[in-house]
């Protein structure tokens, strides 16, 4: 079922979409996008953001020097070499983008008319974003999964693929922390579990407006 617009009267839900690297969270934020429901891609507009926001540019220079940009665009292949591989410099990064993600996603968020609204972020629950969420749906496969499609998508090998993985958050923990949980070994079983969750959100928005 697609979704309807929502009255301007009802409080639209507000779902949060997490899941590890390889875990398939982009997919099913697809699939959502084809049923009519707008998703929030905080990983792409952070990116947007250290470009477009004076104030955060100015202060990731003033945290890693000039060398972070070229040519008025982020370097990610210099942040991954000099930013990335030290987590301590990942934590400083991450807290200046994480509040400029959270404004961004609020407005976007209030912009919406649907009867529920995804945002898609793999650091949900460490950028503190679920306190705004009403629930978190959480994507989950294997290890050995993950480390394939991470291979497959960047063209890393196992062992750098392993390396990022190991830096993210524990995938137990993360699933634990999340209100549904959606497994993703198969495509073709995946399918089936994301149309239920739609229609799941579907009925819990039409009640809270009832």
């Amino acid at each position: 079922m697609a979704a309807r617009p929502r009255p301007s009267h009802v409080q639209m839900l507000k779902v949060g979409l997490t899941g590890g690297m390889g875990s398939g969270k982009s997919t099913v934020a697809g699939i959502l996008e084809v049923l009519g429901i707008p998703v929030y891609y905080a990983d792409a507009a952070a990116k947007r953001l250290m470009e477009e926001d004076a104030s955060l540019r100015n202060a990731i220079i003033r945290s890693f020097g000039a060398q972070s940009f070229r040519e008025g665009r982020i370097d990610r292949a210099w942040l991954a070499a000099h930013v990335f591989s030290d987590p301590e410099r990942t934590r400083v990064l991450n807290s200046l983008v994480h509040p400029a993600t959270l404004a961004d996603a609020r407005n976007w968020m209030q912009r919406q008319k649907s009867p529920y609204a995804v945002k898609e972020a793999a650091l949900i629950f460490e950028s503190g974003s679920q306190a705004e969420l009403d629930l978190v749906v959480g994507v989950r496969a294997s290890e050995e999964t993950r480390i394939r499609r991470v291979m497959r998508r960047d063209g890393s090998t196992r062992e750098q693929a392993l390396l990022r993985m190991r830096r993210q958050m524990d995938e137990n923990d993360k699933m634990s922390r999340c209100d549904r949980v959606l497994l993703n070994e198969d495509d073709s079983r995946l399918l089936p579990q994301v149309l239920a969750l739609h229609e799941e959100l579907l009925q819990r928005a039409a009640a809270s407006s009832s």
